[in-house]
């Protein structure tokens, strides 16, 4: 977790922290316990010591044996008390620490909510299209792509199935954003969808993150919402040698997300269901701001490069204090256009969390001295579906209701240059 030193030293700047990203953390109470933490530490190695030194004087002093032993019986019930309220108070200590968050980077904007989020560029102009343009559904609708009913008898609100030419399509674009990042020498990585709570507390999903989570009964199990969760926890308590950093992973994997406290927000439609598909980066990384910088820029621009293939006009925003998560220190999305919204959706979210994630998961390197350094960890999604599908449905929809394909797609779906009725 964060180091408490630090804490200790910059206090000013963590209660900063809390407050604008909305933390639900008393800084006063989590220095209280580690002041009363600390002290009971120092009465504990105390007592421990006068054990010692009674055991020795009664091997040593056999004429003061029932003395000593009477001393030794007190001290021992001493120890005991005192072990007791230092364990609460650890476990306290331990609670509350889970809550500190990650410091922001300087320049990242304080806002409250994601209406405060800054917009840095735009790519691709909004085309106003000669007739009445359809939405996502009547589209899908229109192309037999899609069984909203069928699906939620089976699963419930918010389940979808994508069959024929929708089940192709999102195919189609997944391998493409995946082709794209392993071109970037990312290693593809399959990894485990059902993880422990050690690894979604070490990535910062937990605390705070538990409503959002599918916990699978009688397992002690999570479905992940992200690879993100399974790729990094991976690494927990690894040493991971200088030379091999950066170390760059690409996961492409089934999600699961409840969305709890979304009912009546943004439910119409494919854009916040329970199950989707996503490309995602991430990057370990030596333990610098600058190289992890580069490493941020880098994730963001493979994103940018994609949609800008699928000819699909964005913005980059920098993401603001009350709409960033607990560890990520920088944060920036890309929301694409939706013509049926009337505004720009997020569709991919990129995250530098320094060494936030490292420390609960005791992932290092050995720098060039020898010395052991967290790593830090980034990550970016390259494409996710079905949200996707409804900008690249609507901004590529034609009078009759078929479906222009970008040339970057074609040879993913039988080079067809269009998707017709």
């Amino acid at each position: 977790m964060i180091d408490i030193e630090k804490i200790r030293q910059y206090p000013d700047k963590f209660r900063q922290a809390i407050k604008i990203k909305k933390i639900p953390l008393d800084l006063e109470q989590l220095l209280k316990v580690d002041e009363k933490r600390r002290e009971e530490s120092t009465r504990l190695n105390g007592l421990r010591e006068k054990r010692n030194r009674l055991s020795e004087e009664i091997a040593k002093l056999p004429d003061n044996k029932e003395t000593l032993k009477l001393q030794s019986k007190q001290n021992g019930e001493e120890l005991s008390e005192v072990q007791a309220r230092y364990t609460a108070l650890d476990l306290e200590l331990r609670n509350l620490m889970a809550l500190v968050p990650s410091l922001p980077a300087e320049g990242v904007p304080v806002g409250e909510t994601d209406d405060d989020n800054v917009e840095i560029r735009r790519h691709g102009a909004i085309e106003e299209k000669p007739f009445k343009m359809k939405d996502h559904l009547e589209l899908a609708q229109m192309h037999q792509m899609l069984d909203l009913d069928g699906a939620r008898t089976v699963a419930g609100s918010r389940a979808y199935a994508l069959k024929g030419t929708g089940a192709l399509l999102e195919a189609a674009l997944m391998r493409f954003a995946l082709d794209r990042i392993l071109a970037k020498e990312f290693t593809l990585v399959a990894p485990p969808l059902m993880v422990n709570a050690e690894a979604m507390f070490g990535t910062g999903y937990f605390p705070l993150g538990e409503d959002n989570a599918y916990e699978i009964k009688n397992s002690k199990l999570f479905l992940t919402g992200t690879s993100e969760v399974g790729m990094v926890a991976m690494y927990k308590d690894r040493l991971v040698a200088a030379d091999e950093l950066p170390i760059r992973f690409v996961g492409s994997t089934t999600c699961f997300r409840r969305e709890a406290g979304a009912a009546g927000r943004d439910t119409k439609g494919l854009y916040r269901v329970h199950q989707f598909q996503k490309i995602e980066q991430v990057v370990f990384c030596k333990n610098d701001d600058d190289i992890a910088r580069i490493e941020h820029l880098n994730l963001l621009q493979n994103a940018e490069e994609i949609l800008q293939e699928l000819e699909l006009p964005y913005r980059v925003v920098a993401v603001c204090t009350g709409d960033m998560g607990l560890g990520q220190v920088e944060k920036h999305d890309i929301e694409t256009w939706m013509p049926s919204r009337g505004h720009y959706g997020e569709t991919h979210s990129c995250s530098t969390f320094h060494d936030f994630q490292a420390r609960r998961l005791n992932i290092k390197y050995k720098d060039e001295a020898g010395a052991k350094q967290y790593v830090y960890t980034l990550n970016n999604t390259a494409l996710a579906s079905p949200r996707i599908l409804i900008p690249f449905l609507e901004n590529h929809q034609q009078a009759d209701g078929s479906i222009h394909i970008p040339q970057a797609l074609r040879s993913y779906l039988a080079n067809k240059e269009i998707l017709v009725l």
